[in-house]
């Protein structure tokens, strides 16, 4: 495990320390001890540096909070103010954007950490695909880790012990077997890993991040955002793919989302629940990013979106990073020498080998630098923190999927997001944060009780009622106040050449534009005519 302390020029902020951990692909991690005031950008280029990587847009680090919810890091905010867990904070670099092309990539490191996410999405469920891809895509991680078969070295059951699938069968590891022994023969790691990559990025499910939410009639669909679209996957198939250009806009409210398009010259809404408001934000922010990344052609025609078009209402957000026509321009002038890629055997795959291939292994697989030797306990640590990973991971299966049997409602992801009200009730009441709280809260009731009672004591009934009647007259005042300087700024605003959206939103609606007309014109030209008037008596005068 790699240590770094991110050091800022003020000597007083080194008491304001924070530990953080990152969770890299490979399953390695590295230490980090930042300030309060380092921002994600910061933390993310770190993780960048360590790999020598680049090709860094298509990546992003990875948190979830205390209420199970996942969240992207921000670049442009602090990493702590961010973070609602107690420390020491433990985040994952994943891949955030996913090539359309994957043969477009220049760098073989690049490659190798798309390899690595896939590789993950495979076993966790998210990238399905039909029995024949997945036997090829099983194979090419076998050509990757392993080499070429060599009977003298493999079992005859050497499949079996890899972890490839969430469900593997007799029939699949034969399969792979197949191809292994006879197509992949020669290939290389890097032409290997370079195979799983262009079989991959064909599938439906390629890049596909799915959120789970209830559509208008209440069933079960998992949304997902690819280079091609947005996309919604209902049971076992694909009922909806809007491609970009079709898309307009995406809004929330509250735990409803809503997707605006056009398809076959109709304007087109789509309705989903979540099942937290968190959920319903998250989801909103993945479509607002991966719409300017794989929609806009510069990132300078990227714009700040509002969730709602209601004045003082809803969340802003801008995709602040590049889009991905200028990622492929900026790969394609990349002029150095290739890095060094360090390939290691990844926890999900590692094998239980025999004697007999115990030296292929050796031969053919290179470890991280970053793995230490590490005691009995820090595995089970590991182990730990693996587990509750992949409880946290969400799983669904289309059609055609090696997944056969559909995720139900009380496993996996689904039951932390659909979970009961009792259930829930019963976690926040266990935590000892919302123990305080509680008693906070019955210690502000008690006081409210006991102001309560001396406003029915006769003896000091018209002082109370005299004070409330002042604080009432105080409101109303301020009230009035800030309606007579606030609705003229508003309306010079709406009236001004200002290109602002939601100002550009207002100015739109049917309402403004007959308040425009037949109140305001009609208001400006008889002040102009009476200023006029007044200004022609005082100069006749």
């Amino acid at each position: 495990m790699k240590m770094l302390r991110f050091r800022s020029p003020s000597v007083s902020s080194l008491a304001q320390e924070v530990q953080c951990t990152v969770r890299l692909l490979d399953d390695s991690e590295i230490a980090c001890s930042i300030q309060r005031d380092t921002k994600g950008q910061f933390l993310l280029d770190h993780v960048c540096n360590h790999y020598s990587l680049l090709e860094k847009d298509y990546f992003g680090i990875r948190y979830v909070d205390p209420e199970k919810q996942r969240h992207w890091l921000d670049p442009s905010k602090p990493v702590v103010k961010q973070m609602k867990c107690q420390q020491p904070y433990t985040m994952c670099f994943r891949v955030k954007f996913y090539p359309q092309e994957p043969i477009k990539i220049k760098e073989e490191l690049t490659r190798y950490l798309l390899y690595l996410q896939l590789k993950r999405d495979v076993y966790h469920g998210r990238l399905l695909c039909p029995f024949t891809d997945a036997a090829y895509l099983g194979a090419c991680i076998v050509q990757a880790e392993l080499g070429d078969y060599d009977p003298e070295e493999h079992p005859a059951d050497y499949i079996s012990d890899f972890k490839l699938f969430p469900k593997q069968s007799l029939k699949l590891d034969s399969k792979i077997m197949e191809i292994h022994q006879n197509e992949l023969r020669g290939q290389c790691p890097a032409l290997a890993e370079l195979s799983l990559l262009q079989r991959a990025h064909t599938l439906d499910t390629y890049g596909v991040d799915p959120h789970p939410c209830k559509d208008f009639t209440g069933s079960t669909a998992f949304l997902g955002f690819t280079a091609r679209g947005f996309v919604v996957f209902q049971g076992n198939k694909r009922i909806h793919l809007l491609k970009w250009a079709d898309v307009s806009k995406f809004k929330f409210e509250g735990k409803t989302f809503y997707v605006i398009g056009v398809q076959r010259e109709k304007k087109l809404v789509l309705t989903f629940h979540t099942s937290t408001p968190a959920s319903c934000k998250h989801l909103w922010k993945c479509a607002v990013e991966n719409q300017a990344f794989y929609k806009c052609a510069k990132s300078s025609q990227i714009k700040t979106v509002s969730s709602s078009s209601i004045i003082f209402k809803g969340s802003r957000f801008r995709y602040s990073g590049r889009v991905a026509k200028e990622v492929i321009e900026a790969s394609s002038k990349i002029q150095r020498d290739p890095p060094v890629v360090h390939r290691s055997l990844s926890v999900i795959t590692q094998p239980t080998v025999h004697s007999a291939g115990l030296s292929a292994l050796k031969d053919s697989v290179h470890l991280s630098p970053l793995k230490p030797s590490v005691t009995s306990e820090e595995v089970e640590a590991v182990n730990r923190m693996k587990a509750d990973e992949e409880r946290r991971e969400i799983h669904y299966s289309p059609c055609a999927s090696v997944v056969p049997t559909p995720v139900e409602e009380s496993q996996g992801g689904l039951n932390l997001l659909f979970q009961s009200p009792a259930r829930l009730l019963k976690e926040l009441h266990a935590d000892p944060e919302m123990q305080l709280e509680l008693q906070a809260e019955r210690e502000r009731e008690l006081a409210r009780e006991a102001f309560r009672q001396s406003l029915c004591s006769p003896s000091s009934g018209r002082q109370q009622m005299q004070a409330c009647l002042l604080s009432a007259a105080r409101l109303v005042v301020m009230a009035t106040g800030l309606l007579v300087i606030l609705l003229p700024l508003l309306l010079v605003l709406l009236e001004s050449d200002l290109d602002i959206s939601f100002l550009h939103d207002i100015r739109q609606t049917p309402e403004f534009e007959q308040f425009h007309y037949e109140y305001y014109c009609p208001l400006r030209r008889w002040f102009l005519c009476k200023l006029e008037l007044m200004t022609e008596q005082l100069w006749g005068d």
